[in-house]
């Protein structure tokens, strides 16, 4: 989880998520760039890379090379999404610190997004967990509950299904288990009582919000999580990525917002805000035709701001 001296621990997608659901490939060198600028303002967890096949994903054909290069990156713990068995396999073998893999609470979305039922992909969670076991042991595992909140595909997702996944990867053997708001679909009632569910179902195994901002609600949703102890939160610097079906929404949480909110509530996250703003210009030279979404780099810190985290920075 986090260290001891921050309270939450965010979680940056951005290189995954984000540069995976969009046109641009940004180049190698330039998404190291990224990651060194990321880890300076003191993000000490990004998902770099997700391992699937390059010819259906050519944004993420590297993924090999960046994990090796945010290895050398001390205390970063690298992260990298697989889909199935065969991908774990070459992420382990990258030398990735953290496997996540996607699970849907909703059927129709398990077939469109990854091809297999929700009953098959929990065999998949069992596969790659033996794997881990016996090849990778200090690799941890997380299966992050997609779709949780909605589905574009079927629309409501009963909330019995989000929590009988999140036991079903658990049973599985996976270390954690997160919900996603893979459509933008939470408010914050909801956010509320499915992660209350979610510890009372699985108790500290209970992982990360994965929160988008399509409808505008992607802090308040975080902020409802907070309050009901997550600790963990993935975010996208920019708003990077997420929903390809809304439009001109950003799709992920604006990594430089969350952060600012925590900040300023007196929530420690052990980013530096400055530091964070800068890493921006990497990335934006590296997608030059993508746009770049956060209102807090935009508007700037307010006067007289002092950050909760101020003096820890190393």
């Amino acid at each position: 989880m986090h260290s001891a001296s921050t309270d939450v621990l965010i979680s940056e997608v951005g290189p995954r998520d984000g540069l995976q659901s969009i046109k641009s490939i940004m180049p190698t060198a330039q998404k190291n760039l990224w990651i060194d600028a990321l880890y300076r303002a003191g993000l000490r967890e990004i998902e770099v890379a997700s391992f699937v096949p390059a010819k259906l994903l050519p944004q993420m054909a590297d993924a090999t090379e960046v994990v090796q290069h945010a290895k050398t990156l001390p205390g970063l713990t690298v992260m990298a999404l697989v889909p199935n068995l065969r991908g774990a396999q070459t992420a382990i073998e990258a030398g990735v610190h953290k496997l996540t893999i996607p699970v849907s609470a909703s059927a129709a979305h398990s077939l469109a997004n990854v091809r297999k039922t929700r009953e098959e992909m929990v065999e998949e969670v069992r596969k790659i967990v033996d794997y881990r076991n016996q090849y990778a042991p200090h690799i941890k595992v997380e299966a992050g509950i997609a779709t949780a909140f909605g589905c574009t595909l079927q629309g409501l997702v009963a909330e019995d299904d989000v929590i009988w996944m999140a036991e079903q990867v658990i049973a599985a053997g996976a270390d954690e288990s997160g919900l996603s708001d893979t459509t933008g679909y939470a408010n914050p009632a909801q956010i509320k009582r499915l992660f209350k569910r979610l510890k009372a179902a699985i108790g500290n195994k209970a992982g990360a919000a994965h929160l988008h901002n399509t409808r505008g609600l992607g802090l308040a949703n975080c902020l409802a999580a907070f309050e009901e102890g997550v600790t963990s939160f993935d975010s996208s610097m920019g708003g990077l990525g997420g929903c390809p079906y809304a439009p001109g929404a950003s799709g992920n949480v604006v990594t430089e917002d969350l952060v600012f909110m925590f900040e300023a509530m007196g929530i420690k996250t052990g980013i530096n805000l400055d530091l964070l703003f800068e890493a921006r210009k990497p990335l934006q030279a590296g997608v030059p035709d993508e746009m770049i979404y956060g209102m807090v780099p935009e508007a700037g810190t307010p006067k007289g701001f002092v950050p909760a985290s101020q003096g820890s920075f190393s």
